[in-house]
């Protein structure tokens, strides 16, 4: 069991990097496609928007197999990135990002499927805290390769480069996931597609969850769209300045997945939950009055990120064990319903921070998380795993 999540592990590093790459390194792209930035950033929101439709391949996963769909989501990554290595055309590019996005929404609700069904509860939030550490990675590691690659081979490597890994991954999750050990891929449910939906919305603990996903990233995106301009405004941070400002947001990532890995299962993931929310709903409230100082307005940043992330994981942790009979679509619904707050996040972001600066963000974002808290003890009051 080590080796399949580590392998499948390092797969998800390749669809996040995939995610994560063109924020950072658009205008390269902007100048190598010959396009304006504004035409990558569509690049981006496409990309973003598939994460909605993780919502059709849960139910499907549960149908046909776990296994089947972290192969299809690798397949995809491949497609996409090799496509967009070969034909370095604007809409090839459009389409190859947008399959990298439908990769990671194949492949994401799977594998959390897949631990779920194969990993004790009682051992949960370990798994899941160490298999998200690969999303701070993308952040710490991922991202920093993908310049290195530009830098020295130009703007086309990282697509060639992605493409191949995700051909490695595909032959490496073929040795170490057989058929025979593929959970629902051996023993398809009964349940039909639609069934699965009409379920998990019949469910208090489900809703409780896609609430919680949704509010939660609602809240964050409000302040992530706008922390670069409040750092920019409030101490004039150069673009390299504000570059390396990533890296406290990686390391708060990292150690919000590390705490959640080594701690969540024993004080509880739902105690988890509450106590990360609670403290990334002060850190949204402590953001006003570290305004005028740089080193204090960064720790509020990393705190902000370090508990919301704890929360997040320990909440990936318990929806994998909410509907045992359809963890994929309850995966996919929980990953649909944090695409959708971070879309109306980013959208409400721009416009508070113009209507009332950080204080509106900040006081905005901490009422929205508090909402997250309502929704996950209205739905899980009374839940105790099977």
């Amino acid at each position: 069991m080590i080796a399949q999540i580590t392998t499948a592990s390092l797969c998800r590093f390749l669809l996040n990097t995939a995610r994560r790459f063109p924020y950072p390194y658009a205008p390269a792209l902007s100048r190598g496609l010959g396009v304006p930035l504004a035409a990558v950033t569509s690049l981006i929101a496409v990309n973003q928007v598939t994460g909605l439709l993780s919502l059709l391949f849960g139910p499907v996963a549960d149908r046909w197999g776990y296994r089947l769909m972290l192969f299809a989501g690798l397949g995809s990554l491949a497609a996409g990135m090799l496509a967009g290595a070969l034909l370095p055309w604007y809409v090839v590019i459009l389409i190859g990002l947008f399959l990298a996005g439908l990769g990671k929404s194949m492949f994401d609700p799977a594998l959390q499927a897949y631990v779920g069904e194969r990993v004790p509860f009682r051992r949960r939030g370990l798994v899941v805290g160490f298999m998200e550490t690969v999303w701070a990675g993308s952040t710490l590691v991922g991202i920093p390769l993908i310049g290195l690659l530009i830098a020295r081979f130009g703007w086309r490597a990282p697509f060639l480069a992605l493409g191949a890994c995700a051909l490695l991954g595909m032959a490496a999750l073929w040795i170490v996931i057989p058929g025979r050990a593929a959970g629902r891929a051996e023993v398809p449910t009964r349940i039909g597609i639609f069934d699965s939906w009409k379920k998990l919305l019949q469910q208090k603990p489900g809703l409780g969850m896609l609430g919680f996903a949704f509010f939660i990233s609602i809240a964050n995106d409000n302040f992530f769209v706008v922390y670069g301009a409040w750092m920019e405004r409030s101490f004039h941070l150069s673009v390299i300045a504000l570059g390396m400002t990533t890296t406290v947001i990686g390391g708060a990532e990292l150690l919000g997945e590390t705490l959640t890995a080594s701690l969540g299962d024993r004080i509880g993931l739902q105690r988890s939950m509450r106590t990360g929310l609670v403290l990334s709903t002060l850190s949204y409230l402590s953001l006003p009055w570290v305004e005028h100082s740089l080193p204090a307005a960064l720790g509020a940043l990393f705190s902000v990120f370090l508990f919301t992330e704890f929360a997040i994981v320990a909440a990936l942790s318990v929806s994998t064990e909410v509907m045992p009979d359809a963890r994929a679509t309850m995966m996919s619904g929980y990953l649909a319903a944090a695409s959708a707050g971070r879309v109306i996040g980013a959208v409400m972001g721009g416009v508070v921070w113009t209507l009332g600066g950080l204080a509106a963000v900040a006081a905005v974002s901490a009422a929205i998380n508090a909402l997250a808290l309502i929704a996950f003890l209205w739905g899980l009051r009374s839940w105790t795993s099977r």
